[in-house]
């Protein structure tokens, strides 16, 4: 390769987006953010895998069948915002992301009987029953306030509802409204009722 078809070659790599240039080399899939296991999910992925699934390794995880969500993927799904007060300064903020029932029914999940057990990359597990996601509208938060969230901070996903909403839940205290709203979510298990 001459030095000017090697530079031209190198300016038309760097122009595409980093995020486009990843997906090339996994058969037209980003890594995955958001794993489902369990009852009515159709596979899109492998079986847990020990070497590659360390954390879930860690985190005692084991599946046979599960269904993978790239970041493309979730933002392909219809987006809902919602703007809860959040405990973290008691102030209202925009979140936006699919409905979480979008997300299951994209996985092949259908029923609405169960229960979810929502784990979060600190291992953080809450447990609620699906009727209870459905009822709250819980959405898969991919951004707050306009902007992705990042790994280190609440994302980049956040299983959150909007608590101000619901007469119940908006007569709590706010540091008590989101004890089944893990951020850092990666992935849920639905468990058959």
């Amino acid at each position: 390769m001459h030095k000017r078809e090697f530079i031209a070659a190198a300016l038309a790599a760097a122009s595409v987006p980093a995020w486009a240039q990843q997906r090339r080399g996994t058969g037209g899939r980003g890594p995955a953010l958001l794993t489902v296991t369990g009852a009515g999910v159709r596979s899109n992925r492998g079986p847990f895998d020990p070497v590659r699934d360390q954390m879930m390794a860690k985190q005692k995880l084991t599946f046979e069948r599960a269904h993978a969500f790239d970041f493309a993927a979730l933002a392909a799904l219809p987006a809902r915002t919602i703007r809860p007060t959040l405990e973290y300064d008691n102030q209202p903020h925009r979140l936006a992301g699919p409905l979480l029932r979008d997300v299951l029914a994209a996985a092949g999940v259908t029923a609405h009987a169960g229960k979810l057990q929502m784990r979060a990359i600190d291992g953080y597990a809450p447990v609620i029953p699906v009727a209870d996601a459905l009822k709250y509208g819980f959405i898969v938060a991919t951004h707050l306030d306009g902007q992705a969230m990042p790994l280190g901070g609440l994302g980049p996903l956040w299983a959150v509802y909007d608590a101000d909403r619901h007469p119940d839940m908006a007569a709590r205290p706010v540091d008590q409204r989101f004890a089944q709203c893990p951020w850092g979510l990666y992935h849920i298990d639905v468990q058959a009722g």
